[in-house]
């Protein structure tokens, strides 16, 4: 079972620290998107003081709605909490559009984080959407590769971010490609089911070898997926269902519209 933490109707911020528990799987409902990237500060700061001096911290972004708003927030009230620094940059997903397109997820973090907080270009490695898409594949795999640790002969990304669709995909991993999920590549070029994009997508494997994963959701869209995916998680069609790490951490960060369909906690 997970861990359901509710701190909707607290008047003071919970202890961050105890937040994130030893369990397998936990469940983190807060009220507002402002407390989730507080969160998400608080929880890149602690990550950051394990690293000995030197090391980076690797984090994969995701793309959407809800990681835009954090990375505003995150820029625009900055406290000193986090050594943006000493954090290296990748994706977990990334549309294959130019990097000025606003469908870019790079063009999504660089306008609303990275220009506003400085951080170096040296530490953002982005996936060339513009590029052939499977040679990209091949190229951002070997980047990773080089960049990463490596843990069971895999990347070992200190922390993944992940979003879910309301069709339960994860990553650019939809139900009508969940054999993208199992592959032995780092990367694969994946295609929208309604669209037709192409995209550029990590595969369940690195995904699963992260330190920490966190699922951030919100919007009472998504509450019923995000009850169906965490109540059936052992026979599924959702891709987002197959994030099971491997020996990591993982933590679903939602706010109360996303939660509402979830067990009610104290």
């Amino acid at each position: 079972m997970a861990n359901i933490a509710n701190y909707n109707n607290q008047d003071s911020d919970p202890t961050f620290k105890n937040l994130i528990t030893m369990n397998q799987k936990d469940i983190i409902i807060l009220p507002t998107i402002e407390k989730l990237a507080d969160f998400v500060a608080t929880l890149l700061s602690e990550k950051i003081a394990e690293k000995k001096q030197g090391e980076y911290l690797t984090v994969a972004l995701s793309g959407g709605s809800t990681p835009k708003k954090i990375f505003e927030y995150l820029s625009s009230h900055d406290k000193g909490l986090v050594n943006w620094n000493r954090i290296m940059f990748f994706w977990g997903d990334e549309r294959c559009v130019p990097p000025e397109d606003n469908e870019s997820n790079y063009k999504i973090a660089r306008v609303s984080l990275f220009e506003k907080l400085h951080i170096p270009k040296e530490n953002v490695f982005r996936v060339y959407g513009e590029a052939d898409p499977g040679a990209e594949a091949v190229r951002y795999g070997k980047i990773i590769a080089e960049k990463v640790t490596l843990e069971n002969n895999l990347p070992r990304f200190d922390l993944m971010t992940l979003g879910i669709g309301e069709d339960g995909h994860t990553a650019s991993i939809f139900p009508d490609n969940t054999g993208l999920f199992h592959s032995q590549n780092c990367c694969e070029v994946a295609t929208h089911p309604k669209s037709g994009q192409k995209r550029i997508t990590l595969t369940g494997p690195v995904i699963n070898n992260s330190k920490n994963t966190l699922f951030i959701v919100t919007g009472s869209e998504k509450a019923k997926i995000i009850a169906e995916v965490l109540r059936d998680e052992n026979e599924t069609i959702y891709p987002a269902a197959l994030v099971r790490p491997v020996d990591g951490l993982l933590t679903w960060l939602l706010d109360a519209e996303a939660a509402r369909l979830l067990p009610k906690t104290h």
